[in-house]
């Protein structure tokens, strides 16, 4: 198959696949055919349309649009009936095939022609869609059928009653054939139909479809007007270039259209990308914080640890769409998906209806129980040496004493106001020294352990008016303080002050 000569990509002209019959010989030798008002390619028999159209589009892809097909039929160079019947039926299943295959409702037209002694030129009669048939001429205006029989008389009746029989051959045995039902085929409605007769047809055989309808309608046989008076002519056109204006016409592309087109359509693809990724996006975090909020909302709130994880969480969340919401969201959500403020209200929502647990409930410290032991139980009046008799009060007095690491062991003297206040005074610590001495001789204490202090008549608990408040203020305090470096022992490291803070009577 040979397309070299075809028009250039930017030729905007109806562009018609010629299948069939040719009422006279091809005049070149290329299948293309290029006159004034459009292009004509020859479709041979042997070839398949659909590959020839394939083939051209390949060639030129623009042309879809102002693509054609017209079908050819001359029924006197027909001897069998059937044989043409499979023929345009083969023809419709491939027209049938280009349209699916292209895409494009390529129009369909159907052309008849034979020849006839009666005529002088060329005759066409043409039906399009919503118009009545009209006559063309070569040379004249498309006109009624009317108007032109009553110009032409007696010839133009005789004339039309040949065309009548053509148009009736054509209704039965070509239309037909494509616009009837079929289960294989669907039906191929043709855009245009033409007809025509003039002096010249090649290839007419004696004895054809066309002399058997009119034989069977006339009851005549070899009527010398029934057959063309010539096979070939250079005057008269091949085929009727009065229907190429009537076709579809392309829509004139550029190259520079087409990288514009090509420029659009990658942009759309781009931005449709860009936009169902950005939906997605927005979507899982939509997806997100909803899972976080309900995850927050099955949590009971007495759940304390849970609870402040899921908080955390939406904490986290919001923070997130605050930095968003100040410094632009991300690329990835952006395009005018973001939800924004529609996402931070039932976060913050949720987030404001958290309590916290409350706080944990603070041991009572107790305060450190002084042991008071009456100065006169211990000691004789103005000394200092423990009695022999007070080692059971002191046993029973000081056995919840003991000595800890961090604990310091405070002995303290106290005396009344009776006498010298510096006599007082030095009595006193004389006093707390010997129940240290005597704590630290008879527990194994070390001396770190212990701090001795005497106050003398400073801190009386009762007044000094009376016997019972004197003998009261005199007494021997012994108290634990905390202290950290108090008390170390090797190998052992330093207690707490809140471990053990309570001494016993």
């Amino acid at each position: 198959m040979s397309l070299d000569n075809l028009p250039e990509a930017t030729y905007r002209q109806p562009v018609v696949l010629v299948c069939g019959d040719l009422p006279q010989s091809w005049p070149e030798q290329a299948q293309v055919l290029t006159v004034t008002q459009g292009c004509w390619i020859r479709v041979e028999e042997s070839q398949d349309l659909a590959q020839v159209a394939r083939q051209l589009l390949w060639q030129r892809p623009d042309w879809g649009r102002q693509l054609s097909v017209m079908v050819s039929v001359c029924p006197q160079q027909h001897a069998d009936s059937e044989a043409l019947t499979s023929r345009l039926l083969a023809l419709r299943w491939q027209i049938s095939q280009l349209r699916r295959e292209t895409g494009f409702a390529v129009p369909l037209v159907l052309s008849v022609q034979v020849g006839s002694a009666m005529m002088s030129d060329m005759l066409w009669q043409a039906a399009m869609p919503g118009e009545g048939i009209r006559i063309w001429r070569e040379g004249s205006a498309p006109s009624p059928i009317s108007t032109w029989i009553t110009a032409g008389g007696v010839v133009a009746m005789q004339q039309q009653v040949l065309m009548n029989s053509l148009m009736d051959w054509f209704h039965r045995h070509v239309k037909a054939v494509f616009t009837d039902k079929n289960p294989d085929i669907p039906p191929v409605t043709p855009t245009a139909m033409l007809w025509g007769i003039g002096p010249i047809l090649s290839g007419s055989l004696a004895t054809s479809v066309w002399t058997a309808w009119l034989t069977g309608h006339t009851a005549m046989q070899h009527v010398a007007g029934w057959q063309p008076v010539g096979t070939d002519s250079t005057v008269m056109p091949l085929f009727p270039d009065v229907v190429l204006p009537l076709l579809p016409e392309g829509r004139g592309i550029t190259p520079r259209d087409r990288a514009w087109r090509c420029a659009l359509g990658l942009l759309t693809f781009v931005s449709i990308v860009c936009l169902l990724c950005s939906g997605w996006n927005n979507r899982q975090l939509l997806h997100r914080l909803s899972f976080d909020i309900a995850r927050y909302d099955r949590i009971s709130m007495d759940d304390y640890g849970p609870k402040a994880d899921a908080v955390t969480v939406l904490r986290r969340d919001s923070a997130q769409l605050d930095d968003w919401a100040r410094n632009g969201e991300p690329l990835r959500m952006s395009l005018g998906l973001f939800p924004g403020e529609r996402l931070r209200a039932p976060v913050l929502d949720a987030i404001r209806s958290y309590m916290p647990p409350p706080p944990p409930k603070q041991e009572p410290v107790a305060a450190p129980k002084i042991v008071r032991l009456d100065s006169m139980s211990l000691f004789d009046t103005g000394l200092w040496v423990l009695k022999p008799s007070s080692m059971k009060l002191l046993v029973n007095a000081l056995v919840g004493i003991k000595a800890k690491p961090g604990w310091l062991i405070v002995v303290s003297g106290h005396t009344d106001n009776v006498g010298d206040d510096h006599f007082n005074q030095q009595l006193s610590l004389k006093r707390a020294e010997s129940v240290r001495n005597w704590m630290r001789d008879t527990g194994d204490v070390p001396e770190s352990c212990f701090a001795v202090q005497g106050y003398g008549e400073s801190r009386p608990v009762a007044t000094n008016d009376t016997p019972e408040g004197r003998a009261l203020n005199r007494r021997v305090e012994i108290s634990l303080v905390p202290q950290a470096d108090a008390c170390q022992m090797p190998g052992k490291t330093s207690a707490s002050s809140q471990d053990d803070d309570v001494s016993q009577n």
